[in-house]
This record gives structure tokens, C-alpha cells and sequence, in this order.
């Protein structure tokens, strides 16, 4: 049994529900907080996450960062060697999602000629007749990105730990193919 850890930058506009995200994880859905304070800097969650089929478990540091242009260089620090990436966009709002190029291209430019897994996260699909973003288009355009596709609503407790244990086995992924090659070298 292997425990690994991995940094997990979970990225994406003001108010797309990543703190919500973040913490509702983190309690087992325990948790539904209706009111949040905006994100300044960043907040961190820690969590235990199983890799299912391995018995195997990595702990997810969570980097739950401001979504505010204002925050953005002290991002820059603590955005340093990620492993993963979490990027969250509004279901309801065409600008948070067209934004997510942005976020992408900032947490990639931390880790140059490296891959970065990473999920994209649509969240508050419980708000249907408001949606803007096509579930479709959403998807295709993160298979584009090389990233796993979700939609949740942390409000109605749907989905909201897919994408976490998608990253941790996406992590897990890369260290098995690591140790592989590092014993092909002995």
C-alpha cells in the first residue's frame, strides 16, 4: 500500500463554487455552507483520497485559490510545481467558462514541458433552466485540453467527489508509470 501526495491547484472565475467544492469534499458532503466570504489568497483542504482498484491512497493538497485578477501575482508563488489541476467553471455563465483557457494556460505555465492532469468541472447543473454552457461543448472542449470532463452541483450533493477521485488516480497513474521506468533503468 502506497500513500502518495500530490498539489492540486483548483483554478476558475469569483463565484463558480470552488470554495463550496472544495469544502463539501473535504466534509463527505457533510458540509453545505449557504454563504461564502470571497477567497482571498488562498485557503488550503487536505484530504485522504483511496485509488480505487489499487488499494493505494493519495493525499490531495487541496490549493483553493481567489478567482480575482487583484490576487493573481500572489498566486504565482504559491501556484508553484502543481500536479494536478481542478478547473471550475459556472454551467450558468458563458464568461466563467470561457475563462477556463485563461486559468489553464497560467497553471501549465507553472510546470513548462511537463504534462498537467487535470479535470474540468462544471458546477451548478442543478440550475438547468439557467445554463449557458453545453454540456457537449464543455466536454469537447476540455478532450481538447487533455482533461476529464464532470458536472456537479455541490448545492444538491450531486457529483462532487468524481472529480477528486479522478485526480488522485490520475496522479496515481503518472507515479506507477514512473516507478515502471525507473525499474526498467535498475
Amino acid at each position: 500500500m502506497v500513500k502518495l501526495a500530490a498539489k492540486c491547484i483548483l483554478a476558475g472565475d469569483p463565484t463558480v463554487g470552488k470554495t463550496a467544492l472544495a469544502q463539501i469534499f473535504r466534509s463527505d458532503g457533510a458540509h453545505f455552507q449557504k454563504n461564502y466570504t470571497l477567497t482571498t489568497g488562498v485557503d488550503l483542504v487536505v484530504k485522504t483520497v483511496p485509488v480505487s482498484d489499487t488499494g493505494d491512497s493519495v493525499e490531495l493538497f487541496i490549493f483553493d485559490s481567489a478567482g480575482k485578477e487583484l490576487f493573481s501575482e500572489m498566486l504565482d508563488k504559491l501556484w508553484e510545481s502543481p500536479n494536478v489541476l481542478c478547473l471550475v467553471y459556472d454551467v450558468t455563465s458563458e464568461q466563467s467558462f470561457n475563462s477556463c483557457s485563461k486559468w489553464l494556460e497560467k497553471a501549465r505555465s507553472q510546470i513548462p514541458g511537463t504534462s498537467l492532469p487535470g479535470v474540468l468541472v462544471g458546477n451548478k447543473a442543478d440550475l438547468a433552466g439557467r445554463r449557458a454552457v453545453d454540456s457537449a461543448q464543455a466536454q469537447a472542449w476540455a478532450l481538447g485540453q487533455g482533461l476529464e470532463y464532470f458536472e456537479t452541483s455541490v448545492k444538491e450533493m450531486e457529483n462532487y467527489e468524481a472529480p477528486f477521485h479522478c485526480l488522485a488516480k490520475q496522479f496515481h497513474h503518472l507515479y506507477r508509470e514512473k516507478v515502471e521506468v525507473f525499474q526498467a533503468l535498475v
